[in-house]
């Protein structure tokens, strides 16, 4: 039996440079037998017969095309019938699969992890996100409203996807990331590219980066590099890392110290200075006493520039349900989760908790708190932290807490847009 083949998955906002990497790397490939599937939200796969024309392969030989839709979602069978269709139709080293514009590329990368015919033939060697640098650091900057795309015809989700703000894009593929090319590197100065590369270290501390242009670079840095764990994929954000490594550090509970508004101890032992990553910091924002939503909801509206990411759960007042808050640059999105366990009837609470023996669980509140970490450069973190604080409900608020209303989602699954570009 044949060894699986290498897999890397490459991923980019439209624009990006990946159908140039693409033909670069073909053109370039040497003794290596590069296949290639490609991905387009269109009817027609324009990368499909770019990256033909430019390698002067047939559509059919070794360029594999998936139309109108997007591999991450509706088009899952589609791309596990054409990565089995090529494996057993001819003989090559690495398989390269370009997701949309609009894709992320975790779900792409289970398909080759889960146990199925696909699994069998392949495995994952390397997630490589492509970027246009100038875009990426605009985007954080708020010069550029952009979306992730337009156009998609995979249905009433896609197109809801793909009105997206591209931050949130341009964020979740680096976050997902083994190595990040910055590309058009030309358009920018040393200085800004120092940025972008800092920033990316910010939000996945793995990531290896490499600087392009015109997304030239070896085919030996993108293949067989081994650099995909599969047991890390959902592990490898930095706001991850930092709201873990700030649990760990203090036992879980001791920052817990906000069972007073007024606490003036703002836990500074959760702020982070990488050493590897030089003017970007990150903190961690725990409390034990809920918010006032609509106070919640003017802070995140009026959150610095320089907060380039946050993420994490917070604990709304008059609400049990879990709300997690996303922000990449100028948009920031809120998701009613499943309920705090502390809500649940008792014997449902034993069950949960006996599951999960390293769950914090505070005598009064149980599992009610927010966790929130903050990731960003040049921002003024204690004036951050008291804004934040004085969002929280006072004695008075929180014992009529059940008449409090905001902006946020109120039905699980729901999702509200708290600021767009």
């Amino acid at each position: 039996m044949r060894d699986t083949i290498p897999v890397t998955i490459l991923s980019g906002s439209l624009g990006a440079g990946k159908t140039t990497l693409l033909n670069h790397l073909l053109t370039e490939a040497g003794d290596r037998d590069i296949a290639v599937l490609v991905n387009d939200m269109g009817t027609v796969n324009v990368d499909a017969e770019l990256i033909a024309e430019g390698s002067e392969l047939d559509v059919d030989d070794g360029v594999a095309e998936l139309s109108n839709g997007c591999i991450c979602c509706e088009l899952q069978d589609d791309l596990e019938t054409a990565v089995v269709r090529l494996a057993n139709d001819r003989d090559f080293d690495a398989l390269v699969v370009e997701s949309s514009g609009i894709s992320e590329p975790a779900p792409v990368a289970r398909l080759f992890t889960t146990e199925s015919r696909v699994a069998a033939l392949y495995r994952v060697d390397t997630l490589v996100t492509v970027l246009d640098t100038r875009l990426f650091l605009d985007s954080f900057a708020g010069e550029t409203p952009g979306r992730r795309g337009a156009g998609g015809t995979g249905g009433s989700d896609a197109a809801d996807d793909a009105d997206r703000p591209l931050s949130d894009l341009m964020v979740e593929q680096v976050e997902l990331s083994n190595i990040v090319l910055l590309n058009k590197t030309d358009l920018c100065t040393d200085e800004e590219l120092d940025e972008a590369e800092d920033l990316v270290g910010a939000l996945q501390p793995d990531a290896e980066t490499i600087r392009t242009s015109f997304s030239q670079v070896a085919p030996d840095q993108l293949f067989d590099r081994g650099l995909f764990d599969q047991t890390e994929i959902n592990d490898l954000p930095g706001w991850k890392r930092a709201l873990a490594e700030a649990g760990h550090s203090h036992g879980g509970g001791s920052h817990d110290h906000d069972d007073h508004a007024g606490d003036n101890n703002t836990g500074h032992d959760d702020h982070r200075h990488p050493e590897d990553v030089y003017g970007v910091t990150s903190f961690t924002y725990r409390r034990r006493r809920p918010f006032h939503p609509d106070r919640l909801a003017d802070v995140l509206r009026d959150l610095p520039s320089g907060v380039v990411r946050s993420k994490g759960t917070a604990w709304l007042a008059g609400a049990e349900l879990r709300v997690v808050i996303g922000q990449a640059g100028p948009s920031i999105r809120a998701e009613a989760q499943g309920p705090w366990i502390a809500s649940l009837p008792e014997v449902e609470q034993e069950m949960y908790r006996s599951n999960r023996p390293e769950l914090d669980w505070h005598d009064e509140h149980g599992d009610r708190r927010t966790e929130l970490v903050f990731i960003g450069t040049d921002y003024d973190e204690d004036a951050l932290r008291t804004a934040l604080d004085d969002g929280l409900v006072t004695d008075e608020e929180w014992a009529e807490s059940e008449s409090l209303t905001g902006p946020f989602p109120v039905e699980q699954g729901d999702e509200t847009v708290i600021r767009s570009p």
